[in-house]
């Protein structure tokens, strides 16, 4: 039997400190929003590799046809993994690209154990990923760059701190900074659309 003590342990401690997979791109054919591979990785990939975790997404022919294998590959050697069926729309180079991204985001979604929320504002922020206390905190530019995110997007920065599990925003893990930055982005165009 294969042992997934090392993986286990880490993929529990990374999913305590990921956030939700926004809804933040529009599907036109059927009027929804819907959280892109863009917003999955964002919400799951920075505390993964924090916990020693990597991922890679292979596309393999079985008896089955092509599907997109995500596999979780822990610092141990240990590996955990699901498979996706390529199902295509149509058969061109397109409709094989939109299958592969479709399979990847939800075998991503399905080992890591997320799911999509919808983006309201403030919750864009309070579903940032949870801090780290072991990661190494963000520069003093990033810090600048974020308080003036969090201003802009009218965002208190104890919102920011309190959804990161941080005492302050300079205590804010370097691997949450890009996951965090998009979320208030989010927030300020959200804000800007509604001033419309």
């Amino acid at each position: 039997m294969t042992e997934h003590n090392n993986i286990a342990a880490a993929l529990a401690s990374a999913q305590s400190e990921m956030g939700k997979a926004l809804k933040d791109s529009q599907n036109p054919h059927f009027k929804s929003k819907y959280a892109d591979l863009a917003s999955v990785c964002a919400a799951c990939m920075p505390a993964l590799n924090a916990n020693g975790i990597a991922v890679i997404q292979p596309i393999i022919e079985g008896e089955a046809g092509r599907s997109v294998v995500t596999r979780f590959i822990h610092a141990s050697g240990e590996t955990l993994e699901c498979g996706i069926p390529l199902i295509l729309g149509k058969n061109d180079m397109q409709g094989l690209g939109s299958a592969i991204t479709y399979a990847r985001r939800y075998g991503l979604m399905a080992l890591a154990g997320i799911a999509p929320e919808d983006d309201d504002g403030n919750a864009a922020v309070a579903s940032a990923p949870k801090g780290d206390a072991k990661a190494q905190s963000i520069s003093s530019d990033q810090y600048l760059e974020l308080r003036a995110l969090t201003e802009k997007a009218g965002v208190p920065e104890e919102t920011v701190c309190k959804a990161a599990g941080v005492e302050t925003l300079e205590m804010l893990p370097a691997p949450q900074f890009e996951a965090v930055k998009k979320r208030l982005n989010l927030t300020i165009q959200n804000k800007e659309q509604s001033n419309d």
